[in-house]
């Protein structure tokens, strides 16, 4: 593999392309025209405008990709993640174009692209399911009979959908019609796709994935956990490896089950098992991703592994270089996704340019961004701009180090998630590791954020006092210099 074109943009694009120039090969950057001036396009050995900025005139056309793929005379297209990167139809296009898909097969991402195909597939292997359906709902009168076996509250939950998009919590019978009819019309809008299905609401789990790594051959292996239970809207912001509340017991029962998983659909390649993890530690197979996840940087801070690097060897056919006997935890690693979003407003997008721009450096700091100081942020995509991980010999030395970094990461000119971080690691709850997906709805309030301002307002205060009397102090003295009649010494003569 000589050049590979990356399906992608922003700090993905740029941290694939990296990987690729250590190994001696060469990239291809498709963007759009909003981000003609991006780092990513200028990284590239080459790189193409394929459309104007909405993704669906520009990254989510896989044929016009595909195509500048063959004229650039690329061997394999990267889909990073997000637009198509969990697309089996793009998936099969490349590989019948002749491109090499670093990723999975076409079969594997079908088969987990639908919560309820994973969901059976991950059966015949005795990988523990949360009560519910396990077809998509018929009527609502199944959804009642269901209930009567479940008990309130249950989740809807779209079949081909993720990010949050097309779920309901339903906490009595009488919300149960109008929240089925409001998830299947949301699953319908963004999946094209209204299938629906039930499983009992864990009301306060964590969010616990498991990343494993296949290749061609049969081998598959699974590189430890990651925490995900700090999220808004379902998504999340704060992920750190490994978990802090894990046995190495439970570590290896949910390792396999995530291997387990991965066979059900001879899965190769990079890829993601999520489970739900009660009070009692109890864990319950949830979906899987089919590509590199957003989080993935903590995964590879503790196992010294560059996971783009693994995918496109995957992707060559070679087998993997370690055993699961040969994997181990180095160490724990946090990571703040930095998101322009305003906390204090309900997480809110924003849009703006980021006037000022200054990254943390140091040791045990990593930033994955995509942007460079003066650059507008575009509302046509995700508002993540970055992320901010920290590796630490212990975890309390990654929480500090990463608060450290956070003070550090100078942004003006957008809002972003970085006070929410200095803020959300400094809490008893996530200092002592006892936290759930419920973290923020618990704790967080935008008053948290906006006291810290007004303590800043009033030092700004005092400093502008203090500013203007020495200004005033200046101006009198040059008021005295420049008129003699108001001089000391003429008055001490006249007083003479």
């Amino acid at each position: 593999m000589n050049k590979i074109l990356v399906a992608n943009r922003g700090e993905i694009a740029l941290r694939i392309m990296r990987s690729a120039r250590e190994m001696g090969i060469k990239t291809v950057a498709v963007y759009s025209e909003a981000d003609r001036t991006m780092p990513f396009v200028q990284y590239a050995d080459e790189a193409v405008c394929i459309g104007p900025a909405p993704s669906n005139q520009s990254y989510l056309l896989g044929e016009k990709i595909i195509a500048v793929a063959k004229e650039k005379g690329a061997d394999g297209i990267h889909p990073g993640y997000g637009f198509l990167s969990e697309n089996a139809r793009f998936a099969q296009q490349v590989t019948d174009a002749g491109i090499i898909f670093i990723g999975p097969s076409a079969a594997s991402i079908e088969v987990m692209g639908s919560k309820l195909a994973a969901k059976q597939a991950a059966q015949k292997f005795g990988v523990p399911m949360v009560p519910g359906t396990e077809t998509p709902l018929r009527s609502v009168e199944e959804a009642r009979e269901v209930v009567k076996k479940t008990g309130f509250p249950i989740l809807i939950k779209a079949s081909a959908g993720g990010g949050g998009k097309g779920m309901r919590v339903v906490n009595n019978p009488e919300e149960l019609d109008e929240q089925i009819r409001m998830a299947k019309s949301e699953a319908l809008s963004a999946f094209g796709d209204d299938a629906v299905f039930i499983e009992k609401y864990v009301g306060s789990p964590r969010h616990i994935e498991i990343q494993v790594l296949g290749d061609r051959h049969g081998n598959c292996v699974y590189l430890f956990e990651r925490e995900c239970s700090i999220q808004r809207r379902h998504q999340k912001l704060i992920e750190e490896a490994p978990s802090s509340c894990l046995t190495p017991a439970i570590r290896a029962a949910m390792g396999q089950c995530a291997v387990d998983v991965a066979k059900a659909c001879n899965y190769y390649g990079a890829g993601t098992v999520e489970f739900l993890v009660d009070e009692q530690l109890n864990f319950y197979f949830l979906e899987m991703n089919t590509r590199l996840q957003v989080e993935h940087p903590v995964t590879e801070l503790i196992t010294g592994l560059d996971l783009v690097k693994e995918q496109i060897k995957v992707a060559r056919g070679e087998k993997l270089t370690f055993t699961q006997d040969s994997l181990k935890i180095n160490g724990h690693a946090i990571e703040l996704r930095i998101c322009a979003e305003d906390p204090a407003n309900n997480f809110l997008p924003d849009t703006g340019k980021l006037e000022t721009y200054i990254r943390p450096q140091g040791y045990g700091v990593r930033v994955d961004d995509g942007y460079e100081q003066g650059m507008d942020i575009p509302i046509y995509y995700d508002p993540m701009i970055a992320k901010l991980i920290a590796w630490g010999s212990d975890r309390e030395e990654a929480r500090l180090r990463l608060i450290r970094a956070i003070e550090e990461y100078q942004v003006k000119g957008i809002k972003t998630t970085l006070p929410f971080g200095s803020w959300a690691l400094q809490q008893p709850a996530f200092i002592e590791g006892n936290f759930d997906t419920n973290f923020i709805s618990k704790y967080f309030t935008p008053q948290a954020l906006l006291s810290d301002e007004k303590d800043l307002n009033k030092l700004a205060a005092i400093l502008a006092a203090y500013v203007w009397q020495q200004n005033n102090i200046n101006l009198q003295e040059a008021a005295i210099k420049s008129n003699p009649r108001n001089s000391p010494w003429k008055k001490r003569n006249m007083l003479r």
